[in-house]
């Protein structure tokens, strides 16, 4: 097959529709499949790579730059070069890129797929709406207007977002697929840092933003027990770091806040004691299953426009959402029952299994079959009937 993936946020490493969008290129590419990129990212060496303007936002430019977000211009030209002969099309993000291109596949005659990457709360949490159901209503009903009413399918990450999504009367057919751990991740011994022997370390790996919700981990450490031995390590990159960085001077020992491949990274996790996901709003949350997959130990909010309590295997790896006392007693409790840590740990490495890449890949492909064959079905059916409506499959 011959796909093309449609990802406006595209280049570094640095969030996680980056993180999904190169790990499915790589999983379609060893199968075979070729896959052409759109996104504001520049590749001129890689002919699959078609480069669109990046938006610009005026004043707030370094603001959404520092979020790892480069939204592209309306570029028509390189759209029809880059889906012309295509397949199938995938669009990854609910924006302007995303809305041409099913202009472009439509005109073109080729199926178009979709992702649910972003809820509307990673929009509405940088006006300080996040807790708005008025608002986040409104943007969901946008989303699908402009992108998801028209696409065979919706790839979920999760059963919670695909819940989602039927509850705000998304029609298209969902297909509920993790966006898969890789090999990289396992469990392994190793010695932890010198500087970090004597102390309980607790890692936290997501973007600094409002929504993940470091703060609250940095405050429940305030009501621990034993907060002179905790050290947090917070694995990411985001405008909220220097804030951060000012609350957490407070801690016996402040965070340390790092920027690391996914070698340092599983090589990080595999010598800390504690993984912590507080954050509100999460569609999966690959940060936390990588650490399930090499056994460290989670505790979880339990908030419910989060996918990442389900991941949650006993009552105690969950806290109360938004609560820094209740978070500390989990924090406390885990410390303080090493041998039960140890047991839960072997529970999570089996648990994570079903998240292999190559399964989820699989899974990719065969929705990419899907949407193509019903497409021609439903083309050969409406040229049949002389019908110009488009028939949409319902769930």
């Amino acid at each position: 097959m011959i796909i093309t993936l449609i990802c406006d946020v595209f280049g570094e490493e640095n969030n996680g529709t980056t993180i999904t969008a190169s790990r499915l290129i790589d999983g379609l590419t060893k199968r075979g499949h070729t896959v052409r990129m759109v996104s504001t990212c520049s590749r001129p060496d890689d002919p699959n790579f078609y480069t669109v303007p990046t938006r610009s936002f005026g004043i707030f430019n370094n603001y959404v730059e520092s979020n790892g977000v480069k939204l592209a211009k309306k570029d028509l030209k390189t759209l029809r070069r880059a889906i012309n002969g295509s397949d199938v099309v995938h669009i990854m993000m609910p924006f302007k890129t995303g809305k041409y291109a099913i202009k472009v596949a439509d005109e073109l005659h080729i199926p178009v797929t979709s992702a649910f990457h972003v809820q509307p709360e990673n929009v509405s949490t940088h006006f300080f709406m996040q807790n708005s159901k008025l608002v986040n209503d409104i943007i969901y009903r946008y989303f699908d207007k402009k992108i998801y009413t028209h696409s065979n399918f919706i790839h979920c990450p999760t059963e919670f977002i695909a819940r989602q999504l039927d509850k705000h009367g998304y029609k298209s057919k969902k297909y509920v697929i993790s966006n898969g751990v890789i090999p990289t991740f396992k469990k392994m011994k190793g010695p932890k840092p010198e500087e970090l022997k004597d102390k309980f370390v607790i890692l936290f790996s997501g973007r600094y933003s409002r929504e993940k919700r470091h703060d609250l981990l940095i405050e429940a450490i305030q009501y621990s027990k034993y907060k002179d031995k905790i050290q947090l390590i917070f694995a990411g990159r985001g405008p909220l770091k220097n804030k951060l960085e000012k609350m957490g001077k407070n801690l016996p020992n402040p965070p340390k806040f790092v920027f690391l491949n996914k070698e340092e990274l599983n090589k990080t996790i595999n010598y800390c004691d504690l993984y912590v996901h507080p954050a509100d709003v999460e569609i999966e949350a690959i940060s936390c299953l990588e650490c399930l997959t090499c056994g460290l130990v989670p505790v979880i909010s339990n908030s419910k426009k989060s996918a990442t309590k389900h991941f949650a295997l006993h009552d105690t790896n969950l806290f109360e959402a938004g609560n820094a006392i209740d978070l500390a007693k989990k924090i406390d409790y885990w410390i303080e029952h090493p041998e039960e840590k140890e047991k839960v740990s072997e529970e999570y490495v089996e648990y994570s299994k079903q998240f292999d890449i190559d399964n989820c890949v699989d899974e990719m492909v065969e929705m990419f079959k899907d949407a193509i064959n019903e497409y021609k079905i439903t083309h050969q059916n409406k040229a049949h009937s002389g019908k110009n409506q488009f028939v949409k499959k319902k769930k």
